[in-house]
């Protein structure tokens, strides 16, 4: 294996940090740069904190269908340990790097669902009628779009640190997972336009409160969608390049919206704001038979 790293040209090798003499370890640093302690330490303790938070809300309104926020913040933690145990341990190693990509790319899908069941309460509060399509078929096509996308994420992010560790030509593995971000921020495009359109259209229904929390959840939404077209124009450009390789970008344009997002989503927790006997839903006489995504 040295003798084969003996041969790379291309890549970043961090002259203070030498390379560990393992079969999991790579021949180059695969994120570009040696991960910032600060930056991990600094991200598991805020969706830590933003893990108990939600936990607590989620038992106490029980919000059930608000569950993979939950799922979405053990799996940030998980990522962030990971690029941890990479700047302390060994930034060369594939599995951390897998690890950490795995977790923190799949994370903001279980946020983008639980934003998709807020869609599916406020109509069904609001009425059908202000609605492009039913709360059932609202979610479902949108949930599945998130699946499929995150499928070919998975597949493509996999095959990328397999073609490094391998030495092999990862093209293939990144178009892989550049077509699996590009349809989930299409896909996702489409979901915030269904949203407010659902707002314009219910906008003289809606009471002060509903109008803020609406506000706010599109904050969360378009801090999920920035996220995933950093992580489009990233994979783009290629992997050690500028973007992936400068770890600036990375807090900026990755950490830092996801969590706008998650705190954002605590203050306006549908539990708080969409639950059974809340006043100032709405402004005229609206039936609504059930809190709950249909």
């Amino acid at each position: 294996m040295a003798d084969d790293c003996s041969r790379i040209t291309y890549g970043y090798v961090d002259p203070n940090f030498p390379r560990p003499d393992t079969d999991d370890s790579a021949c180059i640093i695969i994120y570009g740069y040696v991960p910032s302690l600060a930056v991990g330490l600094l991200g598991v303790i805020l969706f830590v904190v933003a893990l108990g938070i939600h936990l607590f809300y989620l038992l106490r309104y029980r919000t059930w269908y608000f569950s993979t926020v939950v799922v979405g913040l053990v799996m940030e933690i998980i990522g962030y340990l990971f690029r941890i145990l990479a700047s302390k341990k060994n930034p060369y190693a594939v599995s951390y790097f897998v690890a950490q990509y795995f977790c923190i790319v799949v994370a903001p899908v279980f946020f983008s669902a639980a934003i998709y069941t807020i869609i599916s309460v406020m109509i069904n509060i609001v009425g059908r009628k202000y609605a492009p399509l039913s709360p059932k078929v609202l979610l479902w096509i949108f949930i599945i779009c998130d699946v499929v996308a995150t499928a070919i994420q998975i597949t493509g992010a996999a095959l990328v640190g397999t073609a490094y560790s391998d030495q092999k030509d990862p093209t293939t593995a990144n178009n892989i997972l550049l077509a699996g971000l590009a349809f989930q921020v299409f896909s996702f495009a489409v979901f915030i336009l269904c949203f407010v359109l659902f707002t314009f259209k219910a906008r003289r229904v809606l009471g002060r409160d509903l109008k803020v929390f609406s506000t706010a959840i599109l904050v969360a939404s378009l801090a999920v969608y920035l996220r995933t077209i950093f992580r489009l124009a990233e994979t783009a450009e290629g992997l050690l390049e500028y973007l992936s390789t400068h770890e600036v970008f990375f807090g900026c344009l990755e950490f830092l919206p996801i969590v706008v997002a998650v705190y954002v989503l605590i203050y306006w927790h549908p539990g708080r704001w969409l639950g059974k006997g809340r006043p100032c839903a709405i402004s005229q006489d609206e039936s609504t038979v059930d809190h709950e995504p249909k």
